[in-house]
């Protein structure tokens, strides 16, 4: 990964209205009335995910007028957009390294808070395939001289903390989906002989879509499905050679995809899904001119995006031009330095917002944790992650990335649906769900200071206090 402010960037059309979209809706009906008053949970300076007293619906004679009052946010229940598979973060090398570091039963009860479908439920998790950058070792499944048929294969590495980690978050919740992503192809594989920086040799393209299969099989025997992987992590930068990185020309992974690996999974009916890219919104023109070509369209239907260059609404772009395409956030970094580690959950939930608001169905973090000194690291950058752990003390931290998730994370369920929420209201962020049981979820980040917001549901309506930097989460049938 590489480390950088990322941009909160524009909200899709579904997010963002003038005073004449809402003014020229169609009226609704009293039929459209919320069946229960608002539960709501709030993080603030004062309190992390509390609940707040809930709050009744009121009838009103029509939806609210903008250029009389801005601050309100219209929702449109039955005009619904992409399916949510979920939220997480990374179990990286440095992530399961650290977390193993933790003494039972805390080590027990952490990943209990963090997986289990009643606590945090962090349900989509990424994975590393071989090194990453927050890793305490440079290494891959096929290490020394070239090995084309890959006798030398073995995910022994894995094995030692892993592993069982995947394992057991995986047995705390059955419906975990974890995707798997490489920032580097073994070294013999490149042109510079390294893990480190460098690009691929096209001359090993068939070698790595075995490795990449070997890869499969093997976790699947120890009991990990790996329900999809990436092609490469940030498949435009070889970070300077200063760690595990790979470049791909669009060229070279076009070919990879649709003469190798594409072709090869579909001869061993491996059901793992390809997803392209893994990289910055900024390369939206290259992810169209790729899907564009129907031989590669055959095997990809997902993007995943990180979100260090660009805006989130060029997300919607490739939506525009390929709408059945799924995208996906999957990579959003903390810096452990950074004095708001603890308390930028405004931050996040506004990241998270908009990603979601640009069609992403997932939204998934960097690390799960590091320690305190943002280790294990052997790349270049200040790495932090969803939590911070004290190996010596045993102490955890929760950063406000971690508050942020939770706010989606613990009730925006598999198989909800995005729908439509309008405002023009200034530093406020709004997104609205349905779960698959009719509930409806709201998130709404305050960025400002405290103030009142008016939430309008066809012929009803709410107010709804918001404490400065603050996350509301509201929730009603």
């Amino acid at each position: 990964m590489s480390l950088g402010a990322v941009s909160a960037g524009a909200s899709s059309l579904s997010g963002s209205a003038t005073a004449r979209d809402l003014s020229a809706a169609n009226l609704p009906s009293a039929q459209d009335a919320p069946a229960s008053e608002i539960a709501i949970r709030i993080t603030s300076s004062k309190q992390r995910f509390a609940a707040a007293p809930p709050v009744p619906w009121r009838p009103v004679a029509k939806p609210p007028d903008a250029e009389i009052n801005p601050e309100f946010v219209q929702f449109f229940t039955s005009n619904k957009f992409q399916e949510i598979l979920g939220f997480g973060g990374c179990f990286s090398d440095a992530a399961c390294y650290v977390i193993n570091q933790l003494h039972q039963p805390l080590r027990e009860q952490l990943l209990h808070e963090l997986f289990h479908p009643t606590e945090l439920a962090l349900n989509v998790n990424r994975t590393c395939i071989g090194a990453a950058d927050s890793a305490a070792m440079v290494y891959s499944y096929d290490e020394g001289e070239a090995d084309p048929d890959l006798k030398r294969f073995s995910i022994d590495h894995d094995r030692e903390y892993i592993l069982p980690i995947l394992k057991r978050v995986h047995e705390i919740n059955p419906e975990v989906f974890y995707f798997s992503s490489p920032w580097s192809p073994p070294g013999w594989m490149k042109w510079n002989k390294s893990m480190l920086g460098g690009s691929m040799s096209r001359q090993y393209l068939s070698s790595y879509a075995q490795y990449f299969l070997k890869f499969i099989q093997a976790y699947a025997a120890e009991g990990v499905p790996v329900r999809a992987i990436t092609t490469q992590n940030e498949i435009d930068t070889d970070q300077h050679g200063q760690m595990p990185a790979c470049t791909w020309s669009q060229e070279c992974e076009t070919e990879f995809i649709t003469d190798h690996l594409g072709p090869l999974f579909e001869r061993t009916n491996t059901s793992t899904r390809i997803w392209i890219l893994d990289h910055n919104y900024v390369y939206w023109g290259r992810v169209i001119s790729e899907l564009d070509n129907p031989d590669f369209r055959r095997y990809v239907n997902a993007v995943a995006f990180h979100g260090y260059v660009g805006t989130p609404n060029m997300m919607s772009k490739v939506q525009a031009a390929h709408p059945e395409v799924e995208m996906y956030f999957t990579e959003g970094s903390t810096d452990y330095n950074d004095p708001h580690y603890q308390d930028d959950w405004t931050k996040w939930s506004k990241i998270y917002t908009d990603v979601l608001n640009n069609w992403c169905r997932a939204a998934v973090a960097w690390n799960m944790a590091t320690d305190d000194h943002g280790k294990p690291n052997i790349g270049p950058y200040p790495c932090g992650g969803i939590l911070i752990i004290n190996p010596h003390t045993q102490e955890i931290i929760r950063s406000g990335q971690y508050w942020a998730l939770a706010h989606f994370s613990r009730t925006v369920k598999r198989g909800a649906r995005r729908f439509e929420s309008q405002s023009i209201a200034a530093n406020l962020g709004h997104i609205a769900f349905e779960n698959p049981d009719g509930q409806k979820v709201a998130v709404l980040t305050n960025l400002g200071s405290a103030r009142t917001i008016e939430i309008n549901q066809g012929l009803s309506s709410a107010t709804i206090p918001l404490e400065e930097n603050s996350i509301a989460t509201l929730l009603w049938k």
